[in-house]
């Protein structure tokens, strides 16, 4: 990295993570890893609305923004999903218009 590049916060930390926010839901927070996308997007508008009101403690805060990670995580993980699910669909229907020939045709 030269000096010009911004640092990535998982090298501040000195950790790598596997994913792009080192949070796993399924084992940092089993509570959330099986909530759909609504829920879990509904709980992490309200996980940032606790945090912009401030008057946590230090400890509550961040035990806040890592669930708050986690329900990043697990909404990430249902677009994914979705954007899959279009893409096989798109796919579908593009190998369903192709022509046969090559002057479009069909024939």
């Amino acid at each position: 990295m030269t000096s010009s590049e911004p640092e990535r916060p998982e090298e501040r930390a000195g950790t790598a993570s596997d994913d792009e926010h080192g949070i796993d839901p399924e084992t940092d927070h089993p509570d959330v890893a099986g909530f759909g996308y609504e829920r879990a997007r509904d709980e992490l508008a309200e996980v940032v609305k606790r945090l912009e009101a401030g008057g946590l403690s230090l400890e509550d805060s961040l035990a806040l923004w890592e669930r708050g990670e986690a329900l990043v995580a697990v909404c990430e993980r249902h677009l994914a999903g979705a954007r899959q699910r279009v893409d096989r669909a798109l796919a579908s229907v593009e190998q369903r218009e192709e022509p046969d020939s090559p002057d479009g045709t069909g024939q």
